[in-house]
């Protein structure tokens, strides 16, 4: 039975990961955890062997390798919101950089060379592009526009460079805007969904605060997303970097239309400058051809039902 380690397992993306690995194949799942209700709360809690764990603490990394040694590691630990890295650029880049030297470290240690890692880099790092440079291919130069973005430069050459130093299967991947059911508040679909779900529920005033409107992501499923993570470490070149998106963009002002189109109740959306980000990037559009290339995967759910999914879940528990 193929054991595989999935850090961060108790967020949004690897509780879904987690299931979607239980489902397919014959594998023992591990996964890491910070905070214990993370793990409390997480749907997979009872099916998965948690491990809580700092990854900032190198000696607790490497027991960690060593208790379970992982046949494949996805990497998904990280401190993922932009505006908190703009309040404190030098703690999330300790937080997101840091962790990843010390499994690196361990699994070296560990003789873990030929563990197979999937390392989850952002869109983030292409930053601002110029609308004649879109779509995003893996070789568009990066320009990264928040601290955030700069960390995951530094997580995505620092898997590069264990690749050419250590010959270490690692596949690196540049994951555009995920979302979807149990994604947490910071991010612009579960914010809005849980804002228009505590409206409906008489629990706020029917105002709506919104920053930019005008930009556009390129939005995923995170179920979707996860098939193409497995497929991409099945299936990828180790050294090699992937676009991971869905292939179309989405302006903002769309995704809460959609949003209040699934909802009865009167909204009025009001600007809020402090919502504004000191730099945004307009666009955001990933070239997927070179990831589609190798696994022939294609996103399943619509972007529609993502949004209705997203707004139900939190219809559930606000």
């Amino acid at each position: 039975m193929k054991k595989v380690l999935i850090t961060g397992a108790s967020g949004f993306v690897g509780t879904h990961l987690a299931q979607h690995l239980l489902e397919v194949g014959d594998v023992r799942v591990h996964g890491t955890y910070l905070t214990d209700e993370s793990m409390q709360r997480s749907p997979v809690k009872d099916l998965i062997a948690f491990h809580k764990v700092d990854l900032q603490d190198r000696n607790a990394t490497e027991k960690l390798l060593r208790e379970v040694m992982p046949d494949e590691v996805y990497h998904l630990a990280a401190n993922a919101l932009v505006t908190v890295s703009f309040a404190n650029p030098l703690e999330t880049f300790h937080n997101n950089v840091d962790p990843q030297v010390n499994l690196f470290e361990s699994l070296r240690a560990c003789n873990l060379l030929t563990t197979k890692v999937l390392l989850t880099c952002s869109s983030e790092e292409y930053g601002f592009i110029a609308p004649e440079d879109l779509p995003m291919t893996e070789t568009t130069a990066l320009r990264p526009a928040n601290p955030y973005a700069v960390s995951k430069v530094a997580q995505d050459f620092l898997g590069l460079q264990y690749f050419i130093s250590y010959k270490m299967p690692i596949i690196r991947v540049r994951s555009f805007t995920h979302v979807g059911p149990g994604q947490s508040p910071g991010f612009v679909v579960a914010d809005f969904s849980k804002q228009i779900a505590e409206i409906e529920k008489g629990g706020r005033d029917t105002v709506i605060k919104v920053g930019n409107m005008q930009t556009r992501r390129d939005f995923t499923d995170v179920r979707d997303m996860v098939r193409l993570y497995h497929l991409l470490l099945e299936k990828g070149e180790a050294g090699e970097v992937y676009n991971a998106g869905s292939g179309k963009s989405h302006v903002i002002q769309e995704v809460m239309d959609i949003l209040i189109g699934l909802s009865s109740v009167k909204i009025t959306l009001e600007e809020d400058p402090s919502k504004f980000r000191p730099a945004d990037v307009p666009e955001i559009l990933a070239d997927i051809t070179k990831a589609q290339a190798i696994t022939g995967w294609k996103p399943e759910i619509s972007f529609e039902q993502t949004l209705k999914d997203a707004l139900d879940y939190w219809r559930g528990i606000v």
